[in-house]
């Protein structure tokens, strides 16, 4: 019985011995442990601020494409940081690492699309090809664009829809800007019987897209005979106005038109009433909804 209690004793000792050498052993890795995530935390926090506030400053980049680069790499300190520290308790960091990088294919390949958005966002947030509050059309779809963020971009439309058009679709395909530009041209295009005066039709155009204030004297307005048809001629108006102002004056002179045309018999046009020019679409440019700043 004696000898039962002195094994016992004896082995509560060494226990106590072992668990006080490593207590010691690894008493430094534990602080250092400790510190080095303070540090490394506190060190990821200042970097990415600090990247952030320099990014800010940089003509032309996009306050969510410096968000998404400073994020990217306070991530990519704190990983550095929690290897680190594992490595301070003897942990192999090299099979981490590989599991990292493996992890991060299969996770690649999974969300192959995803990341596709996420380029294409970058992409368009470094190049601009349009802004918030710009009018935009692509093939699938059109309207004012509200939001551009890494996976997709939000788009209220000209009937006051919501459209939400992932970024790989609007940089895989060509996209028209309404309103990047400061003035835009409009044609408008009416037809004159042969019978008809001419030349008092082509006045009457000129006169009235310079009694129009909106209209820009540079680029000057033109008229000309666009075409000859089996029974009318085809005569053109075109001119420049801001863009701002393209939706109303395209409107107002289609009005205008129709009223000194019904006022003046002799100069036409024939049994068609004026319109704006065709786009390649099927749409008129008068069908064009007006881009407006949301």
């Amino acid at each position: 019985m004696e000898q039962q209690a002195a094994d016992v004793l004896l082995a509560t000792q060494t226990a106590l011995s072992q668990a006080s050498a490593l207590a010691v052993q690894y008493s430094f890795s534990v602080l250092g442990a400790v510190i080095l995530l303070v540090l490394g935390w506190a060190l990821a926090g200042f970097t990415s601020r600090w990247a952030y506030e320099g990014l800010s400053r940089v003509h032309g980049i996009d306050e969510t494409l410096a968000r998404f680069f400073t994020n990217v790499l306070r991530y990519a300190l704190l990983i550095l940081v929690f290897i680190t520290v594992l490595g301070q308790f003897g942990v192999q960091t090299a099979s981490i690492i590989a599991t990292l990088g493996a992890a991060g294919l299969a996770i690649g390949l999974a969300l192959q699309g995803t990341l596709q958005n996420i380029a294409a966002g970058i992409m368009l947030l470094i190049l601009r090809p349009f802004r918030v509050g710009e009018y935009i059309e692509t093939s699938s779809v059109a309207g004012t664009v509200r939001e551009i963020g890494l996976f997709a971009t939000e788009l209220k439309t000209g009937d006051g829809l919501y459209r939400l058009a992932p970024n790989s679709t609007l940089w895989n395909t060509p996209i028209t800007n309404f309103t990047r530009e400061p003035t835009r041209r409009n044609e408008l295009k009416i037809s004159v019987a042969y019978a008809d005066d001419i030349d008092l039709a082509m006045e009457t155009l000129m006169n009235l897209a310079k009694a129009d204030s909106r209209v820009l004297t540079s680029p000057a307005p033109s008229v000309f005979i666009d075409s000859l048809g089996d029974g009318t001629i085809s005569v053109a108006l075109r001119y420049w106005a801001k863009t701002g102002d393209w939706w109303l004056v395209s409107r107002d002179m289609v009005k205008r038109v129709k009223l000194a045309f019904d006022d003046n018999p002799d100069a036409g046009p024939d049994d068609s009433d004026a319109a704006p020019e065709k786009k390649s679409n099927g749409k008129t440019a008068a069908e064009k909804p007006m881009p407006t700043r949301q």
